[in-house]
C-alpha cells in the first residue's frame, strides 16, 4: 500500500488546476501532454513511479477518448485510407508492446523505473528540441516498398507501445513525428491517426493495469484521474483553438528544456 507524504495535498481543484495548463501546451503544439503530466503526478502530488504511470495511462485514454469524440464530427477518414495499412501494423506493435511492458512496470522494482522514466522523458525532451529545429514538410524517409515499410511500422508500433506503458503516455508525441518523417504523412493526417493509434494501445495498458491492481483506490479516480483528465481535455480544446498564436516550434523548444529539467529533478534521486 502506497503511503502519501505528508507535505503533498491531493484534491480535484488541484488535479484540474494542473491538468488544464498542460493540455493548454498541449493542444498549442498537437500533443495531450501525458509526458508533462508524468512529473506533477510523481512530483507535485506524491505518488509512486508506479502508480503515477498507471494513472497517467487513464487519463490518457480520457483525453484520447475525448479528442476522438470532440474531432467526430469533422474528422475525415479519407486522408487515412493511404495509410490505414501502416496505422493497423503500428497498433499491432504498439498493443502487443503495451501488453509486456504494462506487466514490467508492475515486475521491477521502483528504484528502477524511476531510472527508466527519466531517460524516457529525457529522450523526450530532446527529441521535442529536436524537432523544433526541423521542417515541416518533409518527404518520408523510407523507401516506397510496401512490405519495408509493414515492418518498419510494426517495430515502430513496438518501440511506442512500450514507451506508452513505461511512462502512461498516448504516444503521440511519438506517433505523429513517425507518420511524418518516416512515412512521409501530413501533419493533420498523422494527428488523426495517432489517435487511431493510441485509442487500442491505450485500452489494453489500462485494462492490463486494472487487472493488476493498479486501480483498486477508487479515490485516485475521482479525485486525480477525473479532474485531470477533465482539465487536460479543456486545456487541449482551448489550445486548440489558439494554434498558431506562438510559433510550435519554440514552445516545442522551451517545453523540451522544461521537461528534461522536470525529469531529472523529480526521478533522479
Amino acid at each position: 500500500m502506497e503511503t502519501k507524504p505528508d507535505n503533498v495535498h491531493r484534491s480535484p481543484v488541484a488535479a484540474l488546476l494542473y491538468g488544464a495548463p498542460i493540455g493548454l501546451l498541449g493542444g498549442l503544439i498537437g500533443l495531450g501532454g501525458a509526458e508533462f503530466r508524468l512529473p506533477v503526478l510523481a512530483g507535485v502530488f506524491g505518488y509512486a513511479a508506479r502508480r503515477a504511470v498507471a494513472l497517467n495511462l487513464a487519463i490518457s485514454l480520457v483525453t484520447v477518448v475525448s479528442a476522438l469524440l470532440i474531432r467526430g464530427e469533422t474528422l475525415a477518414l479519407t486522408p487515412l485510407l493511404g495509410l490505414l495499412p501502416i496505422a493497423v501494423a503500428m497498433i499491432v506493435g504498439a498493443v502487443s508492446a503495451a501488453y509486456v511492458g504494462t506487466a514490467l512496470v508492475h515486475s521491477v522494482s521502483e528504484h528502477l523505473l524511476e531510472r527508466i522514466i527519466l531517460v524516457f522523458l529525457v529522450v523526450i525532451g530532446t527529441a521535442l528540441i529536436v524537432e523544433a529545429f526541423l521542417p515541416r514538410d518533409v518527404p518520408g524517409l523510407l523507401p516506397d516498398s510496401p512490405l519495408v515499410r509493414l515492418v518498419a511500422a510494426v517495430i515502430f508500433g513496438l518501440g511506442i507501445g512500450l514507451v506508452s506503458s513505461l511512462l502512461g503516455v498516448a504516444g503521440g508525441e511519438l506517433i505523429i513525428p513517425t507518420l511524418v518523417f518516416a512515412f512521409g504523412a501530413g501533419t493533420k493526417t498523422a494527428g488523426t491517426a495517432s489517435l487511431l493509434i493510441s485509442l487500442p494501445t491505450v485500452a489494453v495498458g489500462v485494462l492490463r493495469h486494472r487487472r493488476l491492481g493498479s486501480f483498486t483506490d477508487r479515490a485516485d479516480l475521482t479525485q486525480t484521474v477525473a479532474p485531470m483528465g477533465l482539465g487536460s481535455v479543456v486545456g487541449a480544446v482551448i489550445g486548440g483553438l489558439f494554434v498558431g498564436v506562438v510559433p510550435a516550434a519554440v514552445l516545442k523548444l522551451v517545453l523540451g528544456v522544461i521537461l528534461i529539467v522536470s525529469a531529472v529533478r523529480i526521478f533522479y534521486r
